[in-house]
């Protein structure tokens, strides 16, 4: 069985229910699991360019090559 995930104006809706005091320690989770999340977007990222510099697939080189690369 899967569970549906709430939608945002959901999300909103509840916390816009909750107390002042519980809003605040909602925004703070929030804050934090999106940092969490950011961390993990950016570190799968940074696993994919090894892989691809490893492959070759990457082109090193300084400004002059980018530029020279862009005008082709």
């Amino acid at each position: 069985m899967t569970m549906r995930s709430p939608d945002i104006n959901t999300v909103i809706e509840q916390f816009d229910a909750l107390p002042w005091a519980e809003k605040e320690v909602a925004a703070e989770i929030i804050r934090k699991a999106y940092a969490e999340a950011a961390r993990e977007v950016l570190a799968a990222r940074a696993k994919q360019a090894a892989r691809n510099l490893k492959a070759g697939k990457v082109k090193k080189g300084g400004l002059a090559e980018l530029r020279k690369d862009l005008d082709a």
